[in-house]
């Protein structure tokens, strides 16, 4: 899950994201793992209290996070790239061009991702991700430097969306 600074949207879709995704029943572990990161980040610092509030109310804990900039070998072993906004998958497209195809909006992904028996690097390879043009109406709003409310909008927006890719993966 990747945002600008790694302190809101991307910590919260991963939270919700990990806690949604149903358990391998032969395991009891994640059927994939969840890394946040950012594309402009403060390393190292910790989750505000907006975010954390923000994820109580829509019935999420918030996990110990650290804030992540995200590096190369982060999109070597990501199978997928899930940003929140249009301007984190320009920056994978130029920093990373080799993980275009695989790097995608949240908004978009839900939208576009069919559920299936086929193996998600299949299902993904299908979209065409590296020749989408993107569209504003796939962003997810910074809450950055707004008040409560702005937080808890963003919250709700993401575990509704988190929540309906993790019926797809």
């Amino acid at each position: 899950m990747l945002c600008t600074g790694n302190a809101a949207r991307s910590v919260m879709a991963g939270a919700v994201l990990a806690e949604t995704l149903p358990p391998d029943p032969a395991t009891g572990e994640l059927p994939v793992a969840v890394v946040t990161a950012g594309t402009h980040v403060v390393e190292g610092q910790p989750m505000s209290r907006r975010t954390r509030d923000a994820l109580a109310s829509v019935g999420f804990d918030a996990p110990v996070h650290r804030s992540h900039q995200l590096t190369d070998d982060d999109v070597a072993a990501a199978q997928l790239i899930v940003a929140m906004a249009g301007e984190h998958v320009g920056y994978v497209r130029r920093r990373h061009p080799e993980a275009a195809g695989r790097t995608v909006t949240l908004r978009r992904l839900v939208r576009d991702l069919p559920s299936g028996p086929e193996p998600l690097e299949h299902r993904v390879a299908a979209l065409d991700l590296a020749g989408v043009e993107l569209e504003p109406w796939e962003d997810v709003t910074d809450p950055a430097g707004g008040e409560d409310p702005e937080y808890v909008a963003c919250a709700r927006e993401i575990a509704t969306l988190a929540r309906q890719l993790a019926g797809r993966l």
